[in-house]
């Protein structure tokens, strides 16, 4: 799969907006890693390789476990490994990312403001959003994963 548009080059002012709120969530009273985390787990659903590459080389840049990346797509089976709060974001995330099929219903909003306050679900949701609108991009430009690049010099 050939790269289509490079977005970022052709027109930078289109996504500025959403580089802003990237800026402004890297700032949020969200924890970075939880932030992350769902970043990744956005990705996933939307099948984006660019951006799930990315957000798991970051998130084992800032210490978390190899173990935890692999076992983000079945996190409801993965026991303990994350936390109620992380659990709670993935829902929450899974809900909103696929809101054409759930319609985000009243009891996953009950579960995410169970465990977030009326400002960090805001923040929560607007980083999925902003992470839907990402991938969008990059699956519809064929935005290619770093790891893709890498492979392919070591071979």
């Amino acid at each position: 799969m050939s790269k289509r548009i490079d977005y970022m080059k052709v027109a930078p002012e289109s996504v500025k907006g959403l580089l802003a709120v990237h800026g402004y969530m890297s700032h949020s009273s969200l924890d970075q890693n939880l932030v992350n985390l769902v970043y990744l787990r956005v990705s996933q659903i939307n099948n984006c390789a660019f951006c799930i590459d990315m957000h798991s080389q970051d998130l084992v840049k800032h210490g978390v476990l190899f173990e935890k990346l692999i076992l983000t797509p079945a996190w409801r089976e993965a026991g303990e490994v994350f936390t109620p709060r992380e659990q709670a974001a993935f829902a929450w995330a899974e809900s909103m990312a696929n809101v054409a099929e759930t319609g985000v219903p009243d009891d996953d909003y009950a579960a995410a403001a169970a465990e977030f306050s009326e400002k960090e679900l805001v923040d929560l949701s607007v980083a999925i959003a902003l992470m839907s609108a990402f991938n969008r991009m990059g699956v519809a430009f064929r935005n290619a994963p770093g790891a893709a690049t890498k492979l392919s010099q070591a071979a």
